[in-house]
């Protein structure tokens, strides 16, 4: 940090508007993005939100269909003990093992009454299911197309920035390290506490750029002295004069030209 201490005051406001020009030229690339991030994350989430839904009515349909092939099966068993029990009413001794059997034969024709019923309800539910999984992978499809489309938006747009961005957030990292601490840390609190990032800003006819607030002269002529750090009582923003502005932003032009 000793490199910093020597700065001057004008070289403190040089540096830190050079700062400035870098980030709001980040910003502009990211702006460019807008939300395509967060609307792919979204998309991403949602597919596989939906993929997770879609399996799950697959192995319940599959349950399903498993409990109905269990049914039949119990079915068939009953329909064996109904012709079992038939065949032992042909050798009963009395009335009462006559009547044990036809009981017998009774309940095994209500267990079948009973397991149709469920096979009829569980068809139905697959119907309903089938109906389901039908809509869900037609969802499903269009939510992977859209998300395909914004993934091929944000890529183009990444590859035409990407290596900019990257440049440029080096060139702000290099600014950054010849600024002292204190001052780093106020203009980053501006730069998040406005609402266009703009922590320091340049007299324009006689007011701070983008405010209507005139400066008065004798301020004015304190920031073209550029003997000490002013900053505007409106916003908070750091004051530099137009022509320190001037000379900043062609130094940067030349800059950014270069990519």
């Amino acid at each position: 940090m000793a490199n910093t201490k020597e700065l001057s005051v004008e070289d403190k406001l040089r540096a830190l508007y050079d700062l400035q020009l870098i980030d709001s030229r980040i910003d502009e690339i990211r702006n460019v993005r807008g939300e395509l991030p967060l609307e792919v994350e979204d998309l991403e989430d949602e597919v596989e939100g939906l993929s997770k839904r879609l399996d799950k009515l697959k192995a319940d349909l599959e349950s399903i269909e498993d409990q109905i092939k269990e049914k039949n099966n119990a079915i068939d068993e009953h329909k064996a003990g109904i012709k079992k029990y038939t065949e032992q009413q042909k050798n009963v001794r009395n009335n009462r093992e006559f009547n044990s059997l036809t009981k017998e034969v009774e309940y095994q024709e209500l267990e079948i009454q009973l397991a149709q019923k469920h096979i009829k309800e569980m068809k139905a539910s697959i119907e309903h299911k089938k109906e389901t999984i039908t809509q869900s992978e037609q969802k499903l499809e269009d939510k992977r197309t859209h998300l395909q489309h914004k993934k091929s938006e944000l890529d183009a747009i990444m590859s035409e920035t990407e290596k900019e961005e990257q440049f440029l957030l080096e060139k702000s990292a290099e600014y950054q390290a010849q600024i002292e601490e204190r001052l780093l840390a106020a203009y980053n609190r501006i730069r998040t506490s406005v609402r266009n990032g703009l922590a320091i800003v340049s007299i324009e006819r006689g007011a701070s750029a983008g405010s209507f607030f005139t400066i008065p002269p004798q301020t004015q002529m304190e920031i073209a002295s550029r003997k000490k750090i002013i900053t505007d009582e409106h916003s908070g923003r750091i004051l530099v004069d137009s022509a320190l502005a001037d000379e900043e932003r062609e130094k940067m032009e030349q800059l950014f030209a270069k990519l």
